[in-house]
């Protein structure tokens, strides 16, 4: 899709958004749309008159030309814009089925048919009938409406075994109405229809007198009487269940009201913060230890838990998990604040010749944290798996056994793929390692499918400029030594699997993986700076030629509030 069109169609969503209580100024489209209905409305109620429609017809065929012409672009724009509201509206079929649903229906029911009175003669008061189903179009904009129609969707299975219940029961005894009044009254029961629908007609009160013959036996007025009695549970059992409904639905709107409070509240724990020693760069904290915010927020803790499991931009996680279990680390669960913009997480284009991604964002939230500062800092571009799509069978992007094992793997691989530049891009996997603290390397450089081989003779190396990427690793070699003690190894302690790794399911030019123990972005306090080490020798080897200034919002403290979370602090 052209990428202006695509923006055109995004805009159009937020404004058939049909929520009055955004401070979107879309919003004033859908106050024009009501008043266009209540305008359409009394458009057809004054035609009713013919006083008025002998002295003003002009007007009315005017406004009712108007009201007409606007309809026809409002709805034409969203039967085109409603693949953007569900994708399965995509396609001329999609297109079909949302014209089926229940307000593209009416949509289409009060705008277009007339139209057809310029091919064939068609009453007017069918027009005008058709145009009044317009103020149905109302109750899209009616959150007692949208409550009203949760609380029967809750209910509606109770409802379906209440209505079969009461068709069984009433067969049953229609049947045995028959058997008891034929001989009785065998002129009006002369055969089964009458006595099978003598009891719905009852239901509805006889609107139309067809029940005139009465039971007369002792059986039948039972019957008669238990009928009666089915009549009133008739509307007052799903009435029961509608209300019962009803105050469900409100209260879990009221609760999920107070989760996004909750979820507000504790990205407001996330305020940028100022690494005072080595950068002076602001940036979201990497983390926010529970009892942290349980005890400057006072916020229970379940509330907390249920928030973060409600929420598209909060992980909880202990930091023990992080560390090899031979140094014994202590638990401590920490909460981390990420962005998302995609199914899977985040992907930001930067248009940069460099891609860093991240594959493990709901099992490694710091180490996302890191990478993506790596990126934002040298200007690359950013791809993050942050949602886990079934959390009791969790799927590894790092190493992937197939591809339609996760729903959103494919898009995540087809967003990386899109990010390349031509044949000098490149693809830098971050993922964390978990080795123990003695061990001498903190870095490592992961691209041959063999431990311990630091050749380029690996046919499964996917690297094309293998002395550029030497370069690169000397370079960072030698930076990291000197600047942070650090140490860089190739393959030593991990290897690429060429049939499983994310590595060798990307086609950009040039793809590896780099790997960071926890002393680098969790324990030490200058993981800011090492952050912008290696995202200056990254730019120094492959981009020397960009301009690449730090994001404003890393050296002045945005004003007017905006410093609370990744939400204002992703560009």
């Amino acid at each position: 899709m052209n990428p202006k069109i695509k923006s055109f169609k995004q805009e159009l969503n937020r404004v058939f958004d049909d929520n009055l209580h955004t401070k979107q100024w879309h919003n004033i489209v859908d106050y024009v749309i009501i008043g266009f209905i209540v305008l359409s409305t009394i458009e057809v109620f004054l035609t009713t008159f013919d006083s008025v429609t002998a002295k003003y017809e002009p007007v009315l065929k005017v406004v009712d030309w108007i009201t007409q012409i606007f309809f026809t672009i409002e709805v034409t724009l969203r039967i085109w814009n409603a693949d953007m509201l569900d994708p399965k509206y995509k396609g001329f079929r999609g297109r079909v089925r949302y014209c089926f649903s229940f307000y593209g229906l009416i949509d289409f029911l009060s705008t277009y048919p007339f139209y057809l009175g310029f091919f064939m003669p068609v009453p007017t008061m069918v027009f005008k009938g058709l145009r009044v189903a317009r103020l149905l179009r109302v109750f899209r904009y009616m959150h007692s409406f949208k409550l009203l129609t949760s609380a029967i969707r809750s209910k509606k299975n109770e409802l379906l075994v209440s209505m079969q219940f009461l068709v069984i029961v009433s067969l049953i005894l229609s049947f045995i109405l028959f058997f008891v009044e034929h001989e009785a009254q065998p002129e009006a029961y002369s055969n089964g229809w009458y006595s099978l629908i003598w009891p719905f007609i009852q239901y509805v009160q006889d609107p139309g007198g067809y029940g005139v013959y009465p039971p007369i036996t002792p059986v039948g007025q039972v019957i008669a009487f238990i009928v009666g009695l089915l009549g009133i549970a008739m509307f007052a059992v799903p009435a029961g269940l509608i209300g019962s409904g009803f105050t469900e639905v409100m209260e879990e709107e009221q609760n999920e009201k107070k989760i996004q409070d909750n979820i507000s509240r504790i990205v407001h724990s996330f305020k940028f913060e100022k690494e005072q020693q080595y950068t002076n760069f602001f940036h979201v904290p990497p983390y926010k230890s529970l009892n942290s915010i349980l005890t400057r927020k006072f916020i229970p803790e379940n509330d907390i838990i249920e928030a973060i499991e409600n929420s598209d931009c909060l992980h909880l996680y202990n930091l023990a998990d992080s560390f090899n279990k031979q140094d014994d680390p202590a638990d401590k669960i920490v909460v981390v604040n990420y962005f998302k913009n995609r199914p899977y997480g985040c992907c930001i284009d930067r248009n940069s010749k460099v891609t860093i991604i991240c594959t493990s964002g709901p099992s490694e939230p710091v180490s996302s944290w890191y990478a993506y500062h790596i990126a934002k800092i040298g200007g690359f571009n950013f791809v993050s798996k942050e949602i886990e799509v079934d959390p009791d069978n969790p799927v590894t992007y790092y190493n992937i056994a197939k591809k339609d094992s996760c729903p959103n793997m494919q898009l995540f691989l087809d967003d990386i793929d899109s990010l390349s530049r031509g044949d000098d891009s490149w693809a830098i996997v971050m993922v964390a390692s978990v080795g123990p603290m003695s061990r001498p390397h903190q870095l490592h450089f992961c691209y041959s499918s063999t431990k311990h081989d630091t050749a380029y003779d690996d046919p499964h190396i996917r690297i094309r400029n293998t002395e550029l990427f030497e370069q690169l690793y000397k370079d960072m070699s030698r930076e990291m030594e000197e600047k942070l003690e650090y140490h860089c190894d190739k393959n030593e302690y991990y290897a690429l699997n060429p049939k499983t790794n994310i590595v060798h399911f990307i086609k950009q030019p040039n793809a590896f993986a780099l790997r960071f123990e926890s002393k680098v972005n969790i324990l030490d306090s200058k993981k800011l700076y090492s952050a912008k080490t290696i995202a200056d020798v990254i730019n120094r080897n492959i981009e020397s030629s960009v301009e690449k200034p730090v994001p404003p919002e890393m050296l002045t403290r945005p004003a007017g509030g905006h410093d609370f979370g990744m939400g204002d602090y992703v560009n």
